[in-house]
């Protein structure tokens, strides 16, 4: 008996904002923390700002306001 397939993982940048990660179970840190994904789709931080890493907390837009100005 074969094991279930596991969902094909898929990873999109959103310019100026997070990266959307589908379909992964665990998405690891920089400093090689796994952290469990409980959803079908994550947003994972990319400014490296975010109070909450690895995922987006929305600071990028806070950062992108302030450099615009």
């Amino acid at each position: 008996m074969r094991p279930p397939a596991r969902p094909e993982v898929s990873v999109q940048l959103c310019p100026g904002g997070p990266v959307l990660v589908r379909g992964a179970d665990v998405v690891r840190d920089a400093g090689g923390a796994e952290h469990e994904v409980t959803r079908p789709v994550v947003a994972v931080c990319a400014c490296g700002m975010s109070g909450r890493a690895p995922w987006c907390d929305g600071t990028h837009k806070v950062v992108a306001a302030k450099g615009a100005g």
